[in-house]
């Protein structure tokens, strides 16, 4: 999309739902209605950075919600997913689940927040990795590394397998069947990947339980939950030490780091010409991913409320 058509959409922002329910929960980007057995997830166009909502950027919610639509399809032979119907670009029906409160990060690359463990000579999630590897190195077998849910304002801790069976907070069976999913998913979303001439880096699975069955909830894929870098240039990249080139998801959290903030105090007001790159640049990840051109279609904020309203009504 051009810059000019990214203008247009900067009024046109999801900001949050205003409907007159105590069945709304709102998190950092997601706002969800409660229908009894089912949920009404809504994914708006709100953006947060260092644990602060900042601002809205225009078509982040339908990128987000319809990749991670296009990776559910994808993958719905390996684990059954939430999601029930597609009810608009930013919305879908979804079954109730009960989450599990470990969610899983598998790695495929020694980089991140494992290499700075590594650095320090501590393990990964409890796996002790072997000497001399180097940053952004592959690994052998792509690593399971589990960490906790934790409330909000609290970051969440690595944790490992031992310690989840041990303190019992998933069942063994179901941990098992969380590990063979979560690889499974892995693989496939490395191979799709590779097709469009990325690497899959890491990535986070989340998953409930919903009539005793394992079922893959969140999102999928997205940049916001995966790294993701450019094939091409890995091998002489890695070669030199030099960093990779990667879709780029921090634009805005380094024009903040630029500007002396990083979650203290009032943020500095982010002006249009930031929004926009960053919707660019959301965009931009929507269509190397896929492989598709992205053409917008999600509404204004009353449509969405508007159509949100009428499910309600309907009892969905």
């Amino acid at each position: 999309m051009r810059a000019a058509d990214i203008d247009r959409l900067l009024d046109t922002c999801l900001e949050r739902l205003a409907l007159p329910t105590g069945a709304l929960r709102r998190g950092k980007v997601r706002d969800v209605v409660e229908l009894g057995d089912e949920l009404l997830i809504v994914t708006t166009d709100r953006i947060s950075a260092f644990d602060r909502v900042l601002t809205t950027i225009p078509c982040k919610g339908e990128v987000l919600n319809t990749l991670s639509l296009h990776w559910f399809r994808a993958t719905a032979d390996i684990v059954p997913n939430h999601v029930r119907e597609e009810v608009s670009a930013r919305t879908v029906r979804a079954v109730h689940c009960d989450v599990l409160p470990v969610e899983v990060v598998v790695r495929g690359y020694l980089t991140g927040s494992a290499w700075r463990d590594y650095q320090k000579g501590s393990a990964v999630s409890g796996i002790t990795l072997p000497p001399g590897m180097r940053f952004n190195q592959r690994f052998e077998r792509p690593l399971l590394t589990p960490s906790t849910k934790e409330m909000a304002g609290v970051h969440d801790r690595p944790i490992s397998r031992k310690e989840i069976l041990g303190q019992g907070l998933v069942p063994r069976a179901t941990w098992e069947q969380v590990e063979e999913a979560s690889l499974a998913l892995f693989r496939r979303g490395t191979e799709l990947a590779a097709r469009q001439g990325l690497i899959l880096v890491d990535t986070k699975y989340e998953f409930g339980i919903h009539r005793g069955q394992l079922v893959l909830a969140d999102e999928l894929h997205t940049p916001d939950s995966s790294r993701y870098w450019y094939a091409d240039t890995y091998a002489p990249r890695f070669a030199s030490g030099e960093p990779q080139r990667e879709l780029d998801k921090e634009y805005l959290r380094q024009w903040l780091l630029a500007r002396g903030w990083s979650g203290d105090g009032a943020p500095p007001a982010i002006p249009d010409d930031v929004r926009r790159e960053t919707a660019g640049k959301y965009i931009d990840a929507w269509e190397k991913i896929t492989g598709q051109e992205f053409v917008p279609r999600a509404g204004t904020e009353q449509e969405e409320l508007s159509l949100i309203a009428s499910r309600l009504s309907a009892g969905a």
